[in-house]
């Protein structure tokens, strides 16, 4: 029975989050916390701790830990299976309904003028990350006074290595790790 109510609540989850991990943070915390009393308030902090520090989306770490919390491997499989159960469905329906009407001229019309929009989308995402990097999250004005110089140079080194060199980009956020890593050492001592 329990691991039906897993499913059934990731199931919920799933498919109610729209708008990414962050947004599904609420919902997890309803169903996980309040409705069923799985984790407490404090452990609920330590699975958004978790969530984010392992690599994939939020909402699917947060459902195998708590499967796992709750039931062992067999709970893991059926929350995990509950999250993503409604994002397949929906993905499988959407390219059906693509490979059966992509001809015709107004679903091409529709492609053509989002793709300029994608493309702002990312790219103010880009720069969000820039600024975020280059001046701090919470900074209040942008001028070169404040810039983090060091991350400034950390990411000019890995464009060039990227565009000059073409090196692999897995080695370049390595060497970049490795840079930042080696420049807080040397930090550190000299403190």
């Amino acid at each position: 029975m329990i691991y039906l109510q897993l499913f059934l609540s990731f199931l919920q989850i799933g498919a109610f989050s729209f708008g990414g991990g962050y947004a599904a943070m609420p919902l997890i915390q309803n169903q996980v916390v309040t409705l069923h009393g799985w984790l407490t308030l404090a452990e609920f902090t330590d699975l958004v701790t978790i969530s984010q520090m392992t690599p994939g989306p939020i909402a699917i770490n947060a459902a195998t830990f708590v499967g796992t919390r709750i039931a062992g491997t067999p709970g893991a499989l059926a929350a995990t299976a509950g999250c993503v159960l409604p994002s397949c469905i929906l993905v499988t329906l959407l390219a059906r309904i693509y490979l059966k009407y992509r001809n015709l001229s107004v679903i091409q019309s529709v492609l053509t003028s989002l793709r300029p929009g994608v493309v702002a989308l990312i790219g103010a995402a880009g720069v969000s990350i820039l600024v975020t990097a280059f001046w701090g999250a919470g900074a209040a004005a942008i001028h070169i006074s404040t810039m983090n110089l060091r991350a400034a140079a950390v990411f000019a080194g890995a464009l060039v290595l990227l565009m000059r060199f073409k090196m692999n980009p897995i080695l370049v956020m390595v060497l970049c790790g490795v840079t930042e890593t080696a420049c807080q050492l040397v930090m550190g001592l000299w403190r």
